[in-house]
């Protein structure tokens, strides 16, 4: 009466899969990769503000992130520079944007217990909330 089903359920093969079959990431390498991409945007900002406003301090405070960014990416890769400021960038947009993302950057370095990126974060944050603040 019944045809008999000829392919194997779509359940039955997802409950058998098991879970090796795709690639898994653990939280610390999860955390790597968001402190680098805050990290990583702080940098652009940073030299954003180099070019419109050199000064040494910033010279180190990019050195520095460059640093921790080919830190956390295994040395493979230096991290890429931004070439060209934007024009209609104001001074005190790019310190607040600047303080912004070295919070965050300092939120994920405590949480995975990354004591010098924290610091490095840390002292960022403190540097653009005095211009920030004035």
């Amino acid at each position: 009466m019944y045809e008999p089903i000829r392919t194997k359920s779509v359940h039955s093969t997802v409950a058998r899969t098991p879970s090796s079959d795709f690639p898994h990431r653990s939280r610390e390498e999860e955390l790597d990769i968001q402190l680098a991409g805050h990290l990583a945007a702080l940098l652009a900002v940073t030299d954003e503000l180099r070019a419109l406003e050199p000064s040494a301090e910033l010279d180190v405070a990019a050195e520095r992130l460059a640093g921790q960014l080919t830190r956390l990416r295994g040395g493979a890769a230096s991290p890429s520079r931004a070439a060209v400021p934007s024009s209609t960038a104001r001074l005190d947009a790019l310190h607040q944007r600047a303080h912004a993302l070295a919070g965050r950057a300092l939120v994920v370095a405590a949480s995975r217990a990354d004591t010098a990126a924290a610091i490095l974060s840390a002292e960022r944050m403190d540097a653009h909330a005095v211009t920030v603040v004035a």
